[in-house]
């Protein structure tokens, strides 16, 4: 039973940066579909990016240029580097992994989640 688990959350002034960080407890990363989603108080879930087991990588037009998502399979770790913060991308963001996918994006049926780390911007 694969377990995910996030960290690198926090308080940042608009235009700073963060990282967050997502460690897997099994051998996923650089095999499974990733993915970090935010939840925005009073919105819908929204995904922010993926990344395919070949490395290949999608980003919601909201966060394009601002965020990278990357992967190291040999720590069994997702990242997600977040630049630019802007007020709107305050929310809790989770990881979420799945075995099998079509297009690795927010449209994929994403069964392995974290449990969230908070981002604030301001």
């Amino acid at each position: 039973h694969v377990q995910l688990v996030e960290s690198g959350g926090g308080s940042v002034q608009v235009g700073g940066s963060l990282r967050l960080s997502c460690v897997a407890s099994g051998d996923i990363i650089g095999r499974y579909c990733m993915g970090w989603f935010r939840q925005i108080p009073d919105k819908e879930r929204e995904g922010v990016a993926g990344i395919e087991s070949d490395g290949s990588t999608s980003y919601a037009d909201s966060v394009k240029g601002r965020f990278t998502i990357s992967q190291d399979s040999a720590k069994n770790t997702l990242y997600l580097q977040m630049n630019s913060l802007k007020p709107e991308d305050t929310g809790t963001y989770y990881c979420a992994a799945t075995a099998t996918w079509n297009v690795c994006d927010s449209t994929a049926e994403f069964h392995i989640w974290g449990q969230g780390t908070q981002v604030t911007v301001s």
